[in-house]
């Protein structure tokens, strides 16, 4: 099949390369995957009264209102929780964005997991999602 041992040894060398740079890639992938797994996004609105902490998914897990917050109609402090809940997504994809490039550098995949992120994060205000 091989006409001479060049051959063959030059064909194993090619199927070593590309086993150890599958195996390299799958392993930053997973150390990937576990340091976005521990991103969480926090903002704060201008005058400081509402703190918010997103989880990696973007869910909100912490919310902290100061009391000077009661002396606001309940629709201005709604809009300030989600205005600051938006900020927060936007500071986790900012974290998501540099853990893929630090980890993949210019890899065409960091691309689509950036952009991934950024559709399930930031909402678009015209969409049906940003009315419900």
């Amino acid at each position: 099949m091989w006409a001479d041992d060049a051959a063959l040894d030059a064909a194993e060398r090619g199927l070593d390369e590309w086993e150890s740079s599958l195996a390299e890639r799958a392993a930053r992938a997973k150390t990937l995957s576990a340091t976005m797994r521990d991103l969480t996004g926090t903002a704060r609105n201008a005058d400081r009264t509402v703190d918010v902490t997103v989880d990696s998914a973007g869910l909100l897990i912490d919310l902290r209102l100061d009391e000077r917050i009661r002396q606001e109609p309940a629709a201005h402090t709604a809009r300030q929780i989600l205005e600051t809940t938006t900020a927060a997504r936007a500071d986790l994809l900012r974290q998501v964005s540099d853990a893929v490039t630090k980890s993949l550098g210019d890899d065409p995949s960091a691309q689509t997991i950036v952009d991934s992120y950024r559709t399930r994060l930031i909402r678009d205000p015209g969409s049906d999602d940003a009315r419900r």
